[in-house]
């Protein structure tokens, strides 16, 4: 389906020089001379290759329809992790390269966005929060408030986050799977 460039969006796919990307960044720029344009980011949904590429405002681009399918994480073997289809049962395998760096907030039984181009899986895409617990954290010093210092902590998967000195081993928190990062203390 033809787009006109203004409509892209970070998170969609785009069919260009014969290869699937995903826009990972946007920006619109309107230099003072000549035409406006859209500077984005994009990373092959296929591989690991990333470019930047300028679109003419006028300029039509074509966007790709995903299909979204909600599946289970059942386990990972080497770099390949296992998901099931919760209504036809069955399992498929997808490349840790497709899953990126949030593979590792995967977690046994997790539901998960697997999304799908003529039949074949292309990306998976996990809960945007989930709940982890802090093995280990730094103790808090002395002196040391509630501004804006953080200090490292591990969670209980071995990531290493940065988060508020409050936060003490055993607690339990938000943690954000996009960007790796803390977001709050969780609600029991």
């Amino acid at each position: 389906m033809k787009v006109n460039a203004n409509s892209l969006r970070v998170g969609n796919v785009i069919e260009h020089k014969g290869k699937l990307w995903v826009i990972t960044k946007t920006q619109h720029t309107q230099p003072g001379k000549g035409g406006a344009y859209i500077q984005a980011e994009m990373k092959e949904l296929t591989g690991e290759t990333k470019t930047n590429e300028r679109f003419r405002s006028s300029e039509d681009v074509e966007r790709v329809h995903l299909d979204e399918r909600s599946q289970q994480f059942l386990f990972q073997e080497g770099d390949d992790y296992t998901f099931m289809d919760q209504e036809t049962y069955d399992q498929i395998t997808i490349p840790g390269s497709l899953i990126g760096e949030s593979a590792q907030f995967l977690q046994d039984g997790m539901m998960v966005s697997v999304f799908y181009h003529e039949g074949k899986a292309l990306s998976a895409s996990l809960p945007e929060t989930i709940v982890m617990t802090i093995t280990e954290a730094d103790p808090v010093i002395k002196g040391q408030t509630a501004s804006s210092s953080y200090k490292p902590a591990i969670l209980e998967n071995g990531c290493r986050i940065m988060v508020p000195p409050h936060i003490e081993a055993g607690t339990r928190v938000v943690i954000n799977t996009v960007e790796c990062s803390y977001v709050e203390k969780a609600k029991d």
